[in-house]
């Protein structure tokens, strides 16, 4: 009884609603997406189901308090990936994309679902046959082995289902899609071993997807360029990629080598380290110094470096970094007017929260709340009369995150101390002393379905998913849930029925005010109010079940499901 009562928790039934939706609306020339998405769903149930009454996933040392979270991590983006062919296919159908693009979604679609099925089946051989806990991996042994053996079958199954998809592949990119299957596992083991207690294997196969997913892309156009007359019969359809806007390739650019910034500074002050532990072991002040000094040229070579990059990819008439200023003063009245309108936001609102959080006993969880809604206030106005320059405002905000993070956990003078015990004031029970991800998800979590709808997007609420559910849906629920909330969707948490009541009505009510004023800006009116319903719906009872990071997962179902 108490195996059929933990079947059907409250997670698993709202991530059921999910999918459902996403196979149904499907049309016959992605039954092979659809189908495969329906059996990585089960595949990822029986996984989780046979990890809650096993210890061999202990020795991830995941986020406490929380659940695996490994139905929800699994098929998050690949029903993302599934629901923007959907949107893609009608494109395709009003003549509005060539089918390039809708290939290349198509095939960046089984690269996601390489990444979840290897992990999934790496889980899985853990599960059911636990490994030596000193060498999990070893090649001697049995379990060595039966991964390798898995991993040939897992390359069957995609290559196969690549097959039936009518893709004309050689081996080399069916091997490109593996091997991305195979960084998917490592890159998961080494984030859940180097963060201990930071994230739920759920959350970190969502984020080792989502970056294994950016890199290959980046790394893709980059082979294609350089040894295009060698690659490009078989990369013909991730060559679309380099079609892309300046502001994206430099946003990914960017993003991309403050990534690998970290392992090449640890490598250099290794290196260091070791030349000047004997003459500094009593020096820690020199010490300290000569890391900073590290750290600044370190990040003065990659400023010089990643624009190279940029332009090996895509060409620009002048430095990237000149190209975004000239972007920004193309319409110096409006951008700059709107920086100055930021500027004055974050100001006020964070020395009000942070004063709020120093004196007073308001649970940090509503005072984070209150960012919730800053979103809203700074980057709602923006989406609807500045998009494009959003879009390269959340690259600088993500570059400009990556490096204080980077700087708090080396503690870089002089900077590192101070920013670490400025951002302990608002963590939760969902950060850890090593690394605080709360911000990175909040803005992400606004900023992908952004990034996401450039392009064809015939849902105009789609862009505003991040905005609307965790600006105000989040937001709503917990306060009223707070204040006003009695009945209580299950024992053990927190989350009433009243607060996801609010959460749900105040989305719709936003959507009813937001529709009319987009229509006036030159919106085409297309947003179907079923799916909307149904988007609204799945979210909020999302919020209410989850133990994961909400804004990280609850922007993407939003997201998919308004693309209907």
């Amino acid at each position: 009884m108490a195996a059929s009562s933990s079947l059907f928790n409250g997670e698993r039934a709202v991530v059921g609603l999910f999918i459902a939706p996403l196979v149904i609306a499907a049309r016959l020339s992605l039954l092979t997406e659809a189908v495969s998405l329906a059996l990585l769903s089960l595949f990822a149930l029986l996984v989780e189901i046979a990890a809650e009454s096993s210890e061999s996933l202990a020795q991830f040392k995941a986020r406490r308090g929380a659940s695996s979270g490994i139905l929800l991590g699994a098929v998050t983006l690949p029903g993302l990936m599934i629901a923007r062919l959907i949107q893609l296919s009608r494109a395709l159908l009003l003549h509005q994309i060539g089918i390039q693009e809708l290939e290349y979604l198509r095939l960046q679609y089984w690269v996601t679902f390489t990444c979840c099925f290897s992990v999934l089946g790496f889980l899985g051989f853990l599960l059911w046959d636990p490994p030596n806990k000193k060498h999990p991996l070893a090649m001697g042994s049995g379990l060595g082995v039966k991964f390798v053996l898995r991993f040939l079958v897992s390359y069957a199954v995609v290559y196969c289902g690549l097959s039936i998809t009518k893709f004309h592949i050689g081996w080399f990119v069916a091997l490109w899609v593996l091997c991305q299957g195979f960084a998917a596992v490592k890159l998961m083991q080494h984030v859940l071993h180097t963060f201990p207690f930071c994230a739920s294997i759920g959350e970190a196969l969502l984020v080792t997807t989502g970056l294994v997913i950016y890199f290959g892309d980046w790394f893709a156009l980059t082979l294609t360029k350089i040894q295009g007359y060698l690659v490009s019969s078989e990369l013909i359809y991730v060559q679309y990629g380099i079609n892309r806007s300046e502001i994206s390739i430099i946003v990914q650019g960017m993003v991309l080598g403050l990534l690998l910034f970290p392992i090449f500074f640890k490598s250099i002050l290794q290196i260091w380290e070791h030349f000047t532990s004997s003459a500094y072991s009593t020096a820690r002040k020199y010490h300290e110094i000569g890391k900073s000094a590290i750290f600044y040229a370190s990040l003065s070579i990659l400023i010089v470096t990643v624009p190279m990059w940029i332009q090996l990819l895509q060409h620009f008439d002048v430095h990237p970094l000149l190209w975004v200023i000239k972007f920004v003063f193309s319409e110096p009245l409006k951008r700059l007017s709107l920086c100055i309108y930021w500027v004055a936001v974050i100001y006020v609102s964070v020395r009000r929260f942070y004063n709020i959080s120093k004196n007073s006993t308001i649970e940090r969880i509503l005072l984070r709340k209150y960012y919730h809604l800053m979103a809203v206030l700074m980057f709602s106005p923006a989406l609807i009369f500045q998009p494009k320059f959003l879009d390269l405002a959340f690259g600088a905000a993500l570059a400009a995150f990556l490096v204080l993070e980077i700087t708090r956990v080396w503690r870089i003078w002089p900077l590192g101390e101070l920013v670490h015990r400025f951002m302990n004031a608002f963590t939760d029970h969902r950060d850890s002393d090593l690394l605080i991800v709360s911000h990175f998800s909040l803005l992400l979590g606004c900023a992908l379905p952004i990034w996401m709808s450039s392009g064809f997007n015939d849902r105009p609420l789609a862009p505003f998913a991040g905005i609307l559910s965790l600006g105000i849906g989040d937001t709503m629920a917990s306060m009223v849930g707070h204040k006003y909330g009695v009945l209580r969707w299950s024992k053990t948490g927190k989350k009433t029925v009243e607060g996801t009541a609010a959460g749900i009505t105040s989305v719709l009510a936003a959507c009813s005010v937001l529709l009319p004023l987009l229509a006036t800006t030159g919106y085409i009116f297309t947003q179907h109010w079923f799916s909307l319903l149904v988007a609204v719906t799945v979210s909020g009872l999302l919020e209410a079940y989850t133990a994961q990071l909400d804004n990280a997962f609850i922007p993407l179902v939003f997201y998919s499901l308004l693309c209907l």
